[in-house]
Parts: structure tokens; C-alpha cells; sequence
């Protein structure tokens, strides 16, 4: 049992960004639609997945604005030719047999690490397609981030990668369960967390090397070896902390759609239909032949 889950706002800004000045005969912007549908079209036969969800944004938890009342303040604005695509994006994916998941007052790194814990507790795995540095403290034997970046790929020809265990201590240094500890040392620019003066990704991860954990260095700051270091931990503990609360990922909230709900329907005729409104003709074409192939879906069940 596999489990698909797309970072939607985040597939949605590169589609935007990646297709420029596309639009229909009415004048209406297309550009993220086209690119969305390719990209969850693409995902979906690279990974063949059982279980498939695009997760959204919805709102700021309180314990990270309490926390950090500049947290994301510094985002630019959704474009405004963006933003009246979002609602035929949504409109789309369940067409496309994907289904759309949201909490109010939820980021969608926290219900991805829901879902993504949730079926690893069921027995199955999870794949997230995401560029979001906290999932990566996800990742185990039975999680993994789907990319398609070139630096990525083992070769020009690979057509994704699933990026594991290695892939984070080759990148940060550190493994897996270790990245909160490394973020909430260096902090991060793109949720505006500062993170500890003079306090760089090489030298933090050296830390939590020696050390084994953030935990075990706040224990006992006056132990570290490094005087310039040993005074940076102990004059930041607080803001250390704080960092360590938001980055942490809530694991268990309400999974607004049940997993046994999340398995892959298109809806070949709506979507069809869907596809000829925006006025996309060759993947209409690609569409409507592939649903002339398509085999009656499995009645069997996952759970």
C-alpha cells in the first residue's frame, strides 16, 4: 500500500512559474492549471501509488505564531494571475482521482506528516512530493520524498528520484531524525526562524554529531568543547527552544479524509469536460485516449 502526497502551494507556484503567459480564448490564465495536471499526471505514473492526496495550506497554527508572531511574514504575496487558478486546480484533482485534504489553522507539512505516519502505522509507505526542508525529518525506510530535480537523478535519463536516508546526511550532514535539531540550530530564511548567531549548517551539524542530540547539548551547554560555541548554545537556549517547537511537525492530527478514502478514481468524463473548458487540446486528446483504455478499478480492499 503506497501513498502519494502532494505539497499543493507548493506544485502550484512552480507551475505558475515554470509556464509563463498561457491562457484561454476568454482571456483567463491557465499556465499553473496546465503545469499542476501535468505534474500530478506524471507522478501518478512514475509511482503507480495505491493511495494519492494534495494537501493544502490552510491558515497558521497557533503554537507557531504565539511562538513567533513574524513566522512566514516575510512570503511575497500570492501573485494575481495565481489566484484564480487555485480553484480550478481543486476542482481538477479529484477528477483526476486525487483527493484534495486541508485542516483549518493547518500547514500541509503537518497533515502530510499525519497522513505519512498514519499509513506507515497501517502497514504501507508513504511518498511525498514536496521541496519543504522539514518533511525531510520524515524520512525512514518507508518514507521518502519524490523529486524530479536534475541534481537529484542518478542520471540525466532517470525520470524522478526518491530521496532517503542518504540523501539527508549527504545534504545537511545529519540523519533523518536529526533535522528539526539541525533547523532549529541554523534556523530558516523561508519561515523567517532565525537561527542562532554564527551558527552555520557545517558547524551544526558537527554539534549534533558529537553530541547526538539538540536535547542532550541543552542539557549541559557548559560541556561543549568549543568555547565560541559554548557561549552562542548558552546565550540562545530560549530561542533554541522556541525554534525546536516550530519546526516540529504534529504527527497525529485528524485526518480530514480517511485513509481508506484516498484510493486513485478518475473521473474520465469530467475531467474530459473539465480539460475542454480550459481549452488544454493535446492533453484532452491524451486523456481521452487514455480513458478509452482504461481498465475497470480493483473492487478489492487495502485495509
Amino acid at each position: 500500500m503506497k501513498l502519494l502526497l502532494v505539497d499543493g502551494f507548493y506544485y502550484v507556484y512552480r507551475s505558475f512559474f515554470a509556464i509563463r503567459e498561457l491562457s484561454n480564448s476568454r482571456g483567463e490564465p491557465t499556465n499553473a492549471v496546465y503545469g499542476f495536471i501535468k505534474v500530478l499526471r506524471k507522478m501518478l505514473r512514475d509511482l503507480e501509488p495505491d493511495l494519492a492526496a494534495v494537501v493544502w495550506d490552510e491558515g497558521l497554527p497557533a503554537r507557531r505564531t504565539e511562538l513567533q508572531p513574524e513566522y512566514k511574514q516575510n512570503r511575497a504575496e500570492m501573485p494575481d494571475l495565481m489566484k484564480p487558478q487555485i480553484g480550478v486546480i481543486q476542482r481538477i484533482v479529484p477528477l483526476l482521482g486525487v483527493k484534495n485534504a486541508s485542516l483549518a489553522d493547518t500547514e500541509a507539512d503537518d497533515l502530510m506528516a499525519s497522513y505519512a505516519c498514519a499509513v506507515v502505522r497501517s502497514g504501507g509507505e508513504a511518498v511525498v512530493a514536496t521541496n519543504d526542508k522539514d518533511l525531510f525529518q520524515l524520512v525512514e525506510d518507508r518514507v521518502s520524498v519524490y523529486s524530479t530535480n536534475k541534481s537529484d537523478l542518478a542520471t540525466p535519463k532517470e525520470p524522478f528520484a526518491l530521496l532517503g536516508s542518504d540523501y539527508v546526511r549527504s545534504k545537511w550532514g545529519v540523519a533523518p531524525s536529526l533535522v528539526a535539531d539541525w533547523l532549529a540550530l541554523v534556523g530558516d530564511t523561508a519561515d523567517n526562524i532565525p537561527g542562532v548567531p554564527g551558527m552555520g549548517p557545517k558547524r551544526a551539524a558537527a554539534l549534533l554529531s558529537e553530541y547526538g542530540s539538540l536535547n542532550e547539548v541543552l542539557a549541559d551547554p557548559g560541556a561543549i568543547r568549543n568555547a565560541t560555541i559554548r557561549e552562542k548554545i548558552a546565550g540562545a537556549q530560549q530561542a533554541i527552544r522556541h525554534n525546536q517547537e516550530m519546526v516540529r511537525l504534529d504527527v497525529d492530527l485528524p485526518l480530514p479524509v480517511p485513509l481508506e478514502e484516498l484510493v486513485i478514481r478518475p473521473d474520465y468524463p469530467a475531467l474530459i469536460a473539465e480539460l475542454e473548458t480550459c481549452e488544454f487540446k493535446s492533453l484532452t486528446a491524451e486523456v481521452r485516449a487514455e480513458a478509452g483504455q482504461a481498465l475497470p478499478q480493483p473492487q478489492g480492499e487495502l485495509f
